[in-house]
């Protein structure tokens, strides 16, 4: 057994030794890129879906054409809303600034092993659809110090709030009524 051993390290290590051996670099190995880049114009197929705030319970759905706005004490009211190509297209961009399709850090480095959070906070369930594939994303304001990647999606989810703000059927909802705490 123990002869049997020493032939098997010996034929080891006679191969390894008879290997040629290059002055060339060994070749990079690539990853597989995982990111994917945005088409450089908006896509046919392009739409999206935003729930947002204490509990989820606001929405603006370009799938549908519909936006939900949250009444709080008086649950929830939706009408019927479509943005402009135009708006769409200001939209697109703004994802396609930020990447929508790569991945994203939502969640801060904890200091001291702990993470500060802040109650009530708001949440926001992103879908959306690029030539075919559905991108999601699910962004939380329940950290002190937001990453990079939640103040990027907070911010577009304002931009896209402002849009909708001004249209007259969402000027149309009743108030809400009521807070949290």
């Amino acid at each position: 057994m123990k002869k049997l051993f020493l032939f098997m390290l010996l034929t080891l290590s006679l191969y390894a030794c008879s290997q040629p051996e290059t002055n060339e670099p060994e070749p990079e190995t690539t990853p597989v890129d995982s990111v994917a880049n945005m088409p450089e114009s908006m896509p046919d197929d392009f739409d999206f879906s935003i729930q947002f705030g204490v509990g989820k319970n606001n929405e603006i759905n370009t799938f549908e054409g519909t936006v939900t706005k949250d009444l709080i004490e008086n649950g929830t009211a939706t009408a019927e809303i479509s943005l402009t190509e135009e708006e769409m297209n200001q939209i697109y961009e703004k994802m396609k600034e930020i990447n929508i399709k790569e991945p994203k850090e939502f969640t801060p480095e904890p200091v001291d092993g702990t993470i500060c959070s802040v109650e009530p906070h708001e949440e926001d369930a992103w879908e959306i659809i690029v030539n075919g594939e559905t991108i999601t994303h699910s962004v939380s304001g329940a950290y002190c110090e937001p990453t990079e990647d939640t103040k990027e999606f907070i911010g577009l989810r304002d931009d896209v709030f402002s849009v909708v703000k001004e249209k007259d059927a969402y000027k149309a909802l009743p108030d809400a009524k009521g807070g949290y705490e």
